[in-house]
């Protein structure tokens, strides 16, 4: 292949970057030019897993900034949403972590437990936002404006870059309980029901951080 064609491949490739982020972006920029400069993206990551407590991350970033390559997280490697990670925290305005741990889960359900997150992550925002945009639900009794958006970590920028933060901290997470726990393979499938990690509750019984009322866990062959 020629340094021409290298080069060419190379520049529609950035090409494309370029437009995906300017279309996760065009929804904020209806609010920056409305003088509203502090949004807040908020996601969660782990509510499907067997294990593990539920992760939500929430962050605002500048007016009019965009990180390249952001995207859901689901759809990058993990060595993608790893190197965005770092970009994402040294830009951002202000990053909040929000857990909710297997006895939450337990008490409240998945669902509330999530919610539970999330409102911690808004929590920990210092300043606080003028706007939170979220994936897919509403919380209850927010002080903030909120919008919800079905796929919201899909298109839109705020809410995609909370869902890497959310995602790249619960994977980290998984792998210190993996040192814990090592015969339950976290490391590897970070608490989702794949077969290795259903064989091992199997033969090894539930850890700690298994949530108990999950199908899969209480009755590994379900």
């Amino acid at each position: 292949m020629s340094r021409s064609t290298r080069n060419t491949g190379r520049r529609r490739r950035l090409e494309g970057v370029d437009a995906r982020l300017e279309a996760l972006l065009s929804h904020e920029r209806s609010f920056w030019s409305r003088g509203l400069s502090r949004i807040a993206g908020l996601d969660e990551a782990g509510l499907g897993p067997l294990a593990g407590p539920v992760v939500a991350a929430a962050l605002i970033l500048p007016a009019g900034i965009g990180i390249r390559g952001a995207d859901d997280s689901k759809k990058l490697s993990e060595r993608q949403r790893e190197r965005l990670e770092v970009e994402i925290r040294e830009r951002a305005v202000a990053i909040g972590i929000g857990i909710a741990g297997v006895d939450e889960i337990a008490r409240h359900n998945i669902y509330r437990a999530g919610l539970l997150a999330m409102r911690r992550a808004l929590d920990r925002l210092e300043p606080e936002p003028q706007l939170v945009l979220v994936d897919a639900r509403t919380l209850p009794d927010l002080p903030w404006p909120q919008e919800a958006h079905i796929q919201g970590d899909a298109t839109l920028h705020c809410v995609a870059c909370a869902s890497i933060l959310a995602k790249v901290y619960r994977d980290r997470l998984m792998r210190e309980y993996d040192a814990l726990f090592p015969a339950y393979g976290f490391a590897r499938h970070k608490g989702y029901g794949t077969l290795l990690h259903r064989r091992a509750i199997e033969a090894y019984g539930p850890s700690p951080i298994h949530r108990r009322s999950f199908h899969g866990v209480a009755s590994p062959n379900a």
